[in-house]
């Protein structure tokens, strides 16, 4: 096996580092299992940077002449293990890029430290001839002399593209407590607008400290702050600094190589008053995107004034400050009173509101609108970075135009590909299409940039779960789990899983150890246990909001359809009509229970109110086709339900609009079409998830084999339905319609 044994002992490449003399993979500090054989591979690879490196050379370099293998099955299986290793993708890849039927490339930066011991001086050796010493001298003046000349007339940067950046905390030597942590959230705005500049999270660097056994809220000193930007494969720490000198205040920035603590440049800059601390800051920083090796061009493409991108309020920017902090460690909830401060105190700090309203976006749409639509009209202040996100948040949250803000995030994954909101939200939009392969790539790549945040994990795990891959799904919780991640979205990762995986255990564990009971009735629900499902979503004393919508919902797929009706109406008179996704799944139950009337009327208002939004859009034609079921006019249903095909199996729709197509093919007695249509969702369980048609297609499916007089296969499908159905409330219209069509096809199949 031949190796180059003169390169440099250690190869940096993003949060990776390969000791090539300890024959060791790290991550973040952490040592990485690899075998042999991927990691000579990589080794070759990352000293050819850049380079293509063929098959064959490959083989020579790491197979021996007299080894005997299948060379090209085995170098794939070791190209896919190193892969593994890196977090790395075939179809997009960020390290190891494959030329087919020519080699592989490593396609990312990689940094060489040589920790080589000095060579020992020799003292004893022959002593060097004056006229050799005078012209050395020679040599290196004018070495010298030449570098001193080529540096003034040639700006050298100090940074490479994309290289990472940790944030210190600010030295406050004020006393003045208002600039703790608020000069440096003003300083990560004006660097984060840079496409050059890749700045690590507070939220990464917390979690580093907390691997490097530091406490999640110490203060990020200079020490630290280098020992993280090591830890991530960084380059660079930037230090501030601000003083008081009478009325006037000294702010200083200066930028530290994290692995030798050299300079990497600074600046200075003078505050007249407290007032003027944040455009001074401003300043430096720009200055500094210079200094750290960004071009002028972008830097006056991408700068926004500081004062402007944030607020001239520096109490407003601590509460931000503070918000983001509170945000990082408890989440959503505990975060809205310190963004509500911030908007309080500046009501034209547009990140702030539009912040607000993003965290609102789930909890209170009219309080969402509100202050989304508010920072979309304040978006041209803002960095262009900011004005992404609030443009993608307006059209997402208040107009609904899904495609619209697909556009925005893709733009911003363009310019900001170290952010991973772009990817997650795009990720969300191809799940709405039903493309959850695309969505998958998305998150990936997301998790690969962060791959501690709890909201990526679970989408990773959700994706996989849509996609029937539960074996990787659980892999990926597992890994939350070991990380002690249990986010509300996870615990329903986690219980989706145990029910496509029929582990009762694992469910009642889950259920016993949350507060949360609404998995566990839509379970119930799907195995035809109303009651208990009405139990367990209506405990005494509370409201009917979105338990009754979802109790309006079973109850009109299983027949019971004047209590569908009640419950409908109990829901509509606690829900808000701002929220309009609820009132069509209100107008949808209602249109199954046949208020026809009531359904278009529901349908008309929100159409009015949201005349563009994409899943206004989409639920529209299922609403209407439900309504010409319920009219006994299936001619019609199919037709409206024509347009949904592109999106049917869509995060948003659940494969509704299959399920009315197939029910609208029997009434038609078209049996092969109706069977296609409810062996669609059979097909995609885990799309479907603990929705009560998962059930019901089985149903659906015996009786559109009796239409094709298949009556063996139909008493199968019926067995199926009868055994997922077998503790299901007797009194329960479809449960009683089924048994008896169960006994007249054995009578029919035996007699």
């Amino acid at each position: 096996m031949t190796l180059e044994t003169q390169s440099p002992v250690i190869l940096r490449f993003g949060v990776f580092e390969v000791d090539v003399r300890a024959g060791e993979l790290r991550k973040r500090g952490i040592r990485i299992k690899l075998q042999d054989q991927p990691f000579h591979v990589l080794t070759v690879l990352l000293q050819q940077s850049g380079e293509v490196v063929t098959r064959e050379e490959l083989r020579s370099k790491i197979w021996p002449s007299d080894t005997f293998v299948e060379f090209d099955n085995s170098l794939n299986k070791v190209i896919n293990k190193l892969r593994e290793a890196l977090g790395d993708s075939a179809d997009s890849p960020r390290f190891i890029e494959t030329l087919p039927r020519r080699g592989y490339r490593f396609i990312a930066q990689v940094t060489a430290v040589d920790r080589r011991p000095s060579p020992v001086v020799n003292r004893r050796a022959a002593a060097i001839p004056w006229w050799k010493i005078l012209a050395a001298a020679t040599l290196v003046l004018a070495g010298v002399i030449g570098g001193v000349l080529f540096r003034r007339s040639r700006h050298t940067a100090a940074l490479a593209d994309n290289e990472t950046i940790v944030l210190a905390d600010f030295a406050n030597n004020t006393g003045d407590p208002v600039f703790d942590d608020t000069l440096k959230q003003g300083l990560r705005v004006e660097l984060e607008q840079s496409p050059f500049l890749n700045i690590l999270s507070d939220e990464q660097v917390s979690e580093d400290l907390q691997m490097m056994g530091h406490q999640p809220d110490e203060k990020v000193s200079v020490t630290l702050a280098r020992e993280a930007c090591q830890r991530a494969g960084g380059a660079a720490v930037l230090v501030g600094s601000i003083s008081s000198l009478g009325t006037h205040y000294i702010v200083g920035v200066n930028a530290l190589n994290c692995h030798t603590g050299a300079s990497l440049g600074s600046q200075q800059v003078e505050a007249e008053n407290r007032e003027g601390v944040i455009k001074s800051l401003g300043g430096a920083a720009t200055r500094m995107r210079n200094k750290l090796g960004e071009s002028l061009a972008t830097i006056q493409k991408y700068n926004a004034p500081l004062e402007q991108a944030t607020t001239t309020s520096l109490e407003a920017l601590q509460a931000y400050s503070l918000a983001l902090s509170v945000y990082g460690v408890k989440g959503e909830r505990p975060a809205i009173p310190f963004f509500q401060r911030a908007v309080d105190i500046d009501p034209n700090f547009a990140m702030a509101e539009a912040r607000l309203g993003a965290l609102y976006s789930l909890q209170n749409r009219a309080l969402a609108v509100r202050y989304i639509t508010r920072a979309y009209q304040l978006r041209e202040k803002v960095t262009l970075r900011e004005r992404l996100y609030i443009e993608a948040h307006y059209f997402r949250d208040v107009t609904g135009q899904a495609e619209k803000a697909a556009l925005v995030w893709q733009v911003m994954q363009q310019l900001y590909p170290r952010q991973d909101e772009p990817d997650t939200n795009l990720a969300g939009y191809y799940a709405g299409q039903g493309n959850y392969e695309k969505a998958l790539q998305e998150q990936q790549q997301a998790v690969r940039l962060f791959p501690d945040d709890q909201d990526d994990l679970s989408g990773l795990a959700w994706f996989y779960i849509c996609l029937n891959r539960l074996v990787e799904a659980e892999d990926v919780l597992k890994q939350a789990e070991k990380r002690d991640l249990n986010t509300e979205q996870l615990f329903y990762d986690r219980y989706l899983l145990a029910f496509l995986k029929g582990d009762t255990p694992e469910m009642e564990r889950l259920v016993a150890a949350s507060a949360n009971k609404e998995p566990q009735a839509w379970a119930e629900a799907y195995h035809g246990r109303l009651r208990r499902a009405r139990e367990l979503l209506r405990p005494p004393k509370q409201s009917c909001g979105s338990p009754c919508e979802a109790l309006s919902q079973f109850e009109a797929y299983f027949g019971a359809l004047q209590q569908a009706r009640l419950d409908a109406d109990a829901a509509m008179k606690a829900t808000n009509e701002d929220e309009y996704v609820s009132v069509l799944h209100l107008a949808l139950a209602v249109a199954m229970a046949g208020n026809t009337t009531r359904a278009e009327t529901l349908c008309d208002n929100v159409e009015k109110e949201h005349p563009v939004s994409t899943v206004v859009q989409r639920w529209l034609p299922m609403i209407h086709a439900a309504e010409a079921l319920a009219l006994k006019n299936p001619d019609r249903a199919v037709e409206l339900l024509h347009e949904t095909s592109s999106y049917e199996l869509g995060a948003k729709v659940v494969l509704v609009p299959t399920y009315e197509r197939g029910q609208a093919y029997l009434m038609q007695h078209s049996g092969s079409a109706a069977a296609s249509e409810f062996q669609k969702i059979i097909d995609h369980p885990g799309i479907v998830g603990v929705s009560p048609i998962g059930a019901l297609a089985r149903l659906g499916l015996a009786r559109a084999f009796m239409l094709q007089g298949d009556t063996a296969k139909a008493l199968d499908e019926y067995r199926d339905f009868l055994t997922l159905w077998k503790d299901a409330d007797r009194d329960i219209p479809v449960f009683i319609a089924a048994k008896s069509e169960y006994a007249r096809a054995s009578r029919v199949r035996y007699k």
